[in-house]
């Protein structure tokens, strides 16, 4: 079997869990209105990086990017991370960070007050 696992290589390896994750998943649980799917994809990396669950991230940071997030913001929660997560978590992640595929932020800075 492959080493990482996506929507065909799932499905080979167990296809009960394919399907409750097509149909539970994202059909239902990313489709849900009170998150965005680019708040929803923000929360998953930041669990996948503090869970250490680094075979995960390259498939979410593409679809982070689906989402509408730019390498510089996940850049910016990576190092965000570092201070919750650990360095090391931090680090790994963005080893993953693709250079390709991710629109870069267009938006100006803007600085707020974190309070």
């Amino acid at each position: 079997m492959s080493n990482t696992l996506d929507k065909e290589t799932l499905q080979q390896a167990s296809p009960k869990l394919a399907e409750i994750t097509h149909s539970l998943l994202f059909a239902d649980i990313w489709q849900r209105d009170i998150l965005t799917p680019r708040e929803r994809s923000l929360i998953t990396l930041a669990c996948l990086v503090a869970l250490g669950r680094e075979k995960q991230l390259g498939w979410h940071m593409r679809f982070a990017a689906e989402n509408g997030l730019s390498r510089r913001e996940l850049s910016e929660a990576f190092t965000h991370l570092a201070f919750y997560a650990g360095w090391p978590a931090a680090v790994t992640a963005l080893h993953y960070l693709p250079d390709e595929a991710l629109p870069e932020d267009q938006r100006t800075e803007e600085k707020r007050p974190c309070r």
